[in-house]
């Protein structure tokens, strides 16, 4: 597998440090509020990543944090009256229900940053031993200036990102490049005990003290939005390395922004959108699907006609795993053949190399299209072959499940009433008896009921 470091600009083959394993941390949300769209899509494309290296026989180890405890998570319990811990687990809770909704796998380990506070004390406390960080009043914080490849993944210099730095009112640092790794509590604060008194721990430092403890010093990929790459990131990999002595990511991916009407994304703008806003409007599964239809390093423009095209494209999807399905049951006995057999595994082929060429999910999933009309065209024919539909309906379910497509398939089961009145109306349609048969079409139509009539029989669905 190819992938593009952001580290070195250009893409590479990904060889991980241990043989047949690979160890990925992925930034996870600040737990205040719902997630929302722009959180959606990282979880999804990195989900596939996940996925798709498990496919091709690769032992993941995926970490994904909870930040619970921020500046924003405070403001929030204040506003509603609650506890911080209130708050973050709230929403925490609300994470859990989009997530699963967006069929994404839990990781390995759901770390939060109250539960490393002891890791990152021990981190903060070696930086200042090494003399990359210095405490002022409680307020503990890295300099840049100390960590000679310190803008290595941003790819700007020093001088220029030191030229949009500011100190902010009530910081006590001595550079405007200056980032805190332990802030003291402001009275009326949650906080934790620490060498420099009462206090919390910065938000970058937070990432670095769960990636040694839970995949050490160095890990195969680091990945996150385009937005973390600085400061986040690059804080990440200057305070890690100063700690650690050892390369802190070998591999860095970003995805990239989220337009709206080909606006990008803010709050201000007022064109912000939670996951569960749209799930409630057009369901999680056009979501996940909208997310993963572009390169993920690409832009990605969500409109409503945009996320209905991602539903209408879905429907194809069911609509070809549910033939299949009808097929197999009326299927004549017979192996797959080799024809058949030539068919899938070419579409298997173009999958994963579409995948391993930088995760390119677009091509993967019109590789899965492409297999979709062979299936129409080669497998559910007037006469379809057992084999033939299992081994398609076999390689459909692996391909879409990579990609975490097709997972709300709903088996149906017709009560006695419905079966005696298909019975019935395929009955009537033998002795050419169409007003009756149309009368119980009707009928069954009444009760929500819509049938199909095939060469292979009767198909029907829910409306």
């Amino acid at each position: 597998m190819k992938v593009f470091n952001t580290l070195t600009r250009q893409k590479e083959e990904l060889k991980t440090i241990e043989e047949g394993k690979v160890k990925i941390y992925a930034c996870g949300p600040t737990v205040y509020n719902f997630i929302h769209i722009g959180n959606a899509r990282p979880l999804c494309v990195f989900d596939v990543l996940r996925r798709f290296l498990e496919y091709v026989g690769y032992d993941v180890r995926f970490v994904q944090n909870f930040t619970d405890i921020d500046d924003k998570i405070i403001k929030r319990a204040n506003e509603e009256n609650l506890t911080y811990k209130e708050v973050s687990e709230k929403y925490i809770e609300e994470f859990w229900k989009d997530v699963k909704g967006m069929n994404i796998r839990e990781a390995t380990v759901h770390p939060k940053a109250t539960e490393n506070i002891d890791e990152i004390i021990a981190i903060v406390s070696s930086l200042i031993e090494k003399g990359f960080a210095y405490e002022v009043n409680g307020d503990v914080y890295f300099s840049p200036k100390k960590f000679d490849e310190y803008g290595k993944l941003s790819h700007q210099p020093l001088e220029d990102l030191e030229a949009g730095a500011r100190i902010m009112v009530g910081e006590v640092k001595k550079e405007p490049m200056d980032f805190a790794l332990w802030k003291s509590a402001k009275p009326g604060e949650p906080y934790w005990e620490s060498p420099w008194g009462h206090g919390r721990p910065g938000w970058h430092i937070e990432c670095s003290a769960m990636v040694r403890r839970y995949l050490g010093n160095t890990i195969d990929i680091h990945c996150g939005g385009q937005d973390l790459i600085f400061p986040h990131h690059e804080n990440e990999i200057a305070q890690s390395e100063c700690c650690n002595g050892a390369p802190f990511a070998n591999y860095w991916m970003h995805n990239g922004y989220i337009n709206v009407d080909n606006v990008k994304m803010s709050k201000s703008l007022g064109n912000f959108f939670t996951v569960r806003d749209v799930a409630e409007a057009y369901g999680y599964e056009p979501i996940r699907y909208l997310m993963i239809s572009s390169h993920y390093r690409s832009p990605i423009n969500y409109s409503t006609d945009v996320i209905e095209q991602c539903k209408a494209s879905l429907t194809r999807l069911y609509t070809c795993r549910d033939n299949l399905d009808f097929a197999l049951s009326n299927a004549v006995d017979g192996e797959v053949s080799e024809e058949i057999t030539a068919m899938l595994d070419k579409r298997r082929e173009q999958f994963i190399a579409a995948l391993n060429d930088d995760l390119n999910t677009a091509d993967a999933i019109s590789a899965v299209f492409e297999l979709v009309r062979d299936i129409n065209t080669n497998v559910i024919t007037d006469a379809p072959v057992k084999g033939n539909c299992e081994a398609a309906a076999k390689l459909f379910d692996e391909l879409c499940d990579v990609l975490g497509l097709v997972y709300d398939r709903k088996k149906e089961d017709l009560d006695s009433e419905v079966e005696a009145l298909i019975a019935q109306r395929t009955e009537a349609r033998k002795n050419k008896n169409w007003a009756e048969a149309d009368r119980i079409r009707d009928e069954l139509k009444a009760m929500g009921i819509v049938l199909e009539d095939t060469a292979q029989g009767v198909k029907w669905h829910r409306e």
